[in-house]
């Protein structure tokens, strides 16, 4: 059965996996300056009429068999900011197993995963993103989807890449089995507030 179309309401609270993850140690890390993630997702084709593709929704042929909304972009998105902060993978805080993330949006996930990035005392720089897939195509909702990942990542739209490939008919995406992404993101310690001196 393809993912519901429509968003769910507020958050849940996260699941045990996401809070034994969090409650690692999540003051600022030690100050390395720049950290550099990456991500990589996979979801294969399944009934439906649509996919969810960097927070926006996508008419298609097909849907994607999925526990969440399936969108392969954000998925791959969440585990480059894990990464770069060495905070696990989008699993370990959501997995599939729970209930309550069933059909759940995936900016939900960012959300999450960007806190924890400014917990460990960073801000995100820039994020590139790529799909791999022969259908569907981006023409025509790729500004809509570089606007909404700036949106969740606190950034001006020129600070987020997405890019679209095929594999040349290979592999399981060229046979159009299902779809795949991969992302980037440059981390930088967040800036700090300057220390006003007491007037004497």
């Amino acid at each position: 059965m393809s993912e519901p179309a429509s968003s769910p309401g507020p958050a849940a609270s996260p699941s045990r996996g996401a809070q034994a993850v969090a409650t690692a140690p999540l003051g600022p890390l030690a100050p390395l300056g720049p950290r550099v993630g990456f991500g990589f997702d996979v979801h294969a084709f399944g009934p439906g009429d649509q996919v969810w593709l960097a927070g926006v929704c996508v008419p298609h042929t097909q849907g994607v068999v999925a526990h969440s909304d399936g969108d392969v972009l954000l998925h791959a998105l969440c585990d480059a900011l894990l990464g770069a902060v060495a905070l696990g993978d989008i699993g370990q805080h959501f997995p599939d197993t729970d209930p309550q993330w069933r059909g759940a949006a995936s900016h939900r996930f960012v959300t999450h995963c960007l806190g924890l990035v400014k917990a460990r005392g960073y801000v995100v720089g820039n994020a590139d993103l790529t799909l791999l897939a022969e259908a569907p195509r981006l023409k025509g909702h790729r500004d809509a989807m570089i606007a909404r990942v700036a949106e969740l990542l606190e950034l001006p739209t020129d600070a987020v890449g997405l890019k679209a490939t095929t594999t040349e008919q290979m592999g399981f995406t060229g046979r159009r089995e299902g779809l795949a992404a991969q992302a980037a993101v440059m981390l930088w310690p967040a800036p700090v507030a300057p220390t006003v001196s007491p007037e004497l």
